[in-house]
């Protein structure tokens, strides 16, 4: 299983890349591997400032629905539209072409609440 040290984490299995004050967010590769093959990725709060937790979007794979949430506060500025083609991307490359979106941070100091890639690899028995 793929955790990489240099990402932070949430509980509900999501990754964060931290670049300044705009983080990108995706599913973990746990997380993928627990849904099974992606079929669609739906976000429509592009433009949309959401508290950390909340909701930003659903990932649907054949055999479920599950949301996603946003590990930050912030704005979301851009989703992977490639996404809406090749949903299939969450499955294959979790950590690169099948990111999720990007984020405009408010409050960087939400980041030190994320988890590290050994406490998330504790969080799942890795």
């Amino acid at each position: 299983m793929n955790i990489p040290s240099q990402l932070k984490y949430t509980k509900d299995h999501e990754w964060v890349k931290i670049e300044g004050d705009i983080i990108t967010v995706g599913i973990t590769d746990f997380a993928q591997g627990e849904l099974g093959d992606i079929v669609y990725v739906e976000v429509e709060t592009v433009d949309e400032t959401l508290e950390a937790e909340e909701i930003f979007g659903t990932v649907e794979a054949v055999k479920t629905v599950s949301d996603l949430f946003l590990p930050v506060s912030g704005e979301i500025i851009e989703f992977n539209s490639s996404l809406e083609d090749e949903p299939e991307k969450v499955n294959s490359d979790p950590y690169g072409d099948g990111w999720m979106i990007k984020v405009k941070c408010s409050d960087v100091s939400q980041f030190d609440s994320l988890l590290s890639a050994d406490d998330y690899k504790a969080l799942i028995g890795a």
